[in-house]
Parts: C-alpha cells; structure tokens; sequence
C-alpha cells in the first residue's frame, strides 16, 4: 500500500521535473535568486544557456586548474561552462542531471563552446545526484532487451541495477577533486538526502572538497508547505533548516566545514520563514589510523580554545598531544596558519609509530617532543632583541 508521504514525494520530484523540463525551453525568472558570474567567463557560452540558469550561488570560485569536477544538477550547463575555463584543458568537467531537456541544452552547445575555448574536457552524464553509481542511461539499454512486465522482471530489474552501479557506476570511488552543486540540494526528496551526502563523499579523492550553494531556512518548513508543490519546485520549501544542513555534512564525514558565503537578507519569506542562499565548503581526509610519533600543536588565538570535528580540544598557547594524521591535517587548508606545529627532536618512522588514542584531549609535555634525556644548555649567540635581532 502507497503511503501519503510516498505520494506526496512522488509529487515532488514531477512537480520538479516538470517545471525545469519547461525552464529549459523557455526562461522562468522565479526560479531561485540572481547570481552574479564572472563576465569574463561567459563570453564563450551561447547566450540560451546564459539565460536559463537557475541557481543561488557561485561554487565554482572554489575549484582549481587541473581538478577533475562534477556539478550536481548540471542544468543547461552554464556552471561547467565557467568550470571548464577555471579547470583548463588538463581539468575535466561532469555535469549530472536527471533532467533530459535540460541535459539536451546541455549538451547540443557542447562543440560550440569546445570551439571557443580551443578544447573540450566537458561532458553531461543522466543522473540522478542521490544515486551516482547508477547510469540510468546505461539502464535504459538494459530495459529495451528485458522489459519490465511482471514482479519477477521486476525482481530481475534490481539485480540489473545493482550490476550497473557495481560495474559501470556513472561516477566511480575517489575520483573528483571537487564536487559543486548550485541550488538543487534542496530539490531532493527527504528520504534520499541521506545518501545524497554519502555519494558526494564517495566519489571525492582523500583531500577533495564539496563547495554547496543552496537554499536554507531559519526554521523548520512545516508538512503544508512542504506539501506545495510550486513552493517545492521553486526550491523554497525542500529547504534544509541552516544547522541541520551542516549536520549532514558532518555526518556524511566531512571536516572543514564553514559557511563560505551567506545571504544577509533572505531570498523570500514565507509565512515568517526566512529561506536564503548559503554556500559551504567541506573537505574530505579525515579517514585514516591514528600513529603516536610524539608530536603536538598549539592553537595561536584569537579564541581561548577551539574543538576540531574529531572533539580535539585546544586550548590557546597550549602544547597538544595529536596523532600524525590530525597533525598533518591541521597544517592544511582550511586550518593552515591557525596552529604552530612542534615535531619531535628524534622523528619516530611511521613504520614504528604506535597506536595514538584520539579519543582524548591531552597536552604534550615538552620532554616527549625534546626527550627525556635531554640535556643540552647554549649560550646566546649575539643579541636577541634590537633592530636586528629575533624580537
């Protein structure tokens, strides 16, 4: 039996559906807010896509020449157009959406734009952005010579998918160095955000980052709204509260997490609920063992102490016991200058590193970084202090 959430969902993603499959033919100015993109940018790209870009924000600032990139719900297009410039001819681009008028503008511009730019390193793959291992494309095939017309054929459907996404997974394990979405997150339904989450870390290389601009709110969107289609459509009511939308970060195992860009006023207002645009930036590298080699940090300020997303708590100007792998990640972005790091006199090799117990906070004393034995005294060599000294 259907239940009233599974309709109500059902509703959503038509309703979604519909009224982007209109979108990409004719240009709807009340879906989501303005952006403003680097002009420079959009010389190459045909001005139909131009304008019908739908979205809240500019991830693509925070991508690299040379990364390998896939932007969730790729629309016409428009983000990996400007992606494919940032990203250069040694980057690649992968722009997935479940959208086929979409993903016909897409890429009917995609030898156009090749043309102007002097080479091609984008491509638009059909998704759907919960579900990145499965190629629904790849999918249909499969269907033409084993249609579906009985439960058992049914049955027969899941082990299909379950090879595709096994075999040929439209985007694979650790291969993206930045995942990007504009707007869309919000589209998904609420049972499959979840996942969501768990696929954008998936495919992200040790060291990737996610840079998110979408749609959130200051408090929870009740059943009625949510039940608008129009509202949900226009990304306003599939909002996630703005706390909780970090919470999935966390939860998905992202460290790093910061609010990177947010709308001072809201977008819209409904019923005295604020929904605004937000971007956050997450990085992936936290995973890995945790090695004692007799090393430690100490937090410079301004704050009397901060707790990273491991519960490692450092209070300010205090030398702190940490793992090698907490040790390195601190160093870099988006921690790098906020820690003075202190390697040991006599370096322990990882191979003889033992196990670090990361599950407390505790402070290094100076002797387990210099040495128990140490016992060396020196003389000042010329002043300290002056115009030319170390003050």
């Amino acid at each position: 039996m259907t239940s009233t959430r599974q309709v109500l969902e059902t509703g959503q993603e038509r309703s979604v559906y519909s009224r982007y499959a209109t979108a990409a033919q004719s240009v709807e100015a009340a879906l989501c807010c303005p952006v403003e993109y680097d002009t420079n940018y959009l010389e190459a790209i045909p001005q139909e896509i131009i304008e019908r870009d739908y979205g809240c924000g500019d991830p693509t600032t925070y991508v690299r020449r040379g990364d390998t990139v896939v932007d969730l719900g790729s629309g016409g297009g428009k983000a990996c157009y400007i992606l494919s410039q940032i990203v250069g001819p040694e980057g690649k681009v992968i722009g997935v959406d479940c959208n086929d008028q979409m993903l016909a503008l897409a890429r009917r511009h995609r030898e156009t734009v090749a043309e102007r730019l002097g080479y091609s390193n984008v491509e638009f793959r059909c998704g759907l952005i919960q579900d990145l291992r499965l190629d629904p494309e790849r999918l249909s095939e499969e269907l033409a010579l084993q249609p579906v017309h009985d439960h058992q054929s049914w049955l027969e459907l899941r082990n299909i998918e379950d090879r595709l996404r096994r075999e040929h997974p439209l985007i694979a394990d650790d291969s993206v160095d930045c995942v990007v979405s504009n707007c869309v997150l919000n589209l998904v339904r609420l049972q499959d955000r979840e996942q969501l989450f768990r696929e954008v870390f998936r495919v992200l290389r040790r060291g990737g980052r996610a840079a998110i601009s979408d749609i959130v709110s200051d408090e929870d969107v009740p059943e009625h709204l949510q039940n608008d289609p129009k509202l949900w459509s226009g990304c306003v009511s599939g909002a996630y509260r703005e706390d909780r939308f970090l919470k999935a970060f966390e939860d998905a195992g992202f460290h790093g997490i910061e609010i990177v860009k947010r709308q001072a006023e809201p977008w819209r207002t409904v019923e005295g609920i604020e929904f605004r645009s937000v971007t956050v930036l997450a990085h992936k590298g936290k995973q890995g063992p945790c090695l004692e080699r007799n090393q430690a940090l100490v937090y410079r300020g301004p704050f009397k102490k901060v707790e990273d997303d491991d519960g490692h708590v450092f209070p300010r100007g205090e030398r702190m016991a940490v793992c090698d792998k907490t040790y390195r990640l601190l160093q870099r972005e988006p921690y790098t200058g906020l820690f003075e790091p202190i390697e040991p006199r006599k370096s322990i090799p990882l191979d003889d590193a033992a196990t670090f117990d990361c599950r407390r906070s505790a402070r290094r004393h100076p002797r387990e970084t210099k040495g128990i034995d140490y016992d060396v005294t020196t003389q000042a060599d010329g002043p300290c202090c002056g115009p030319d000294g170390c003050c």
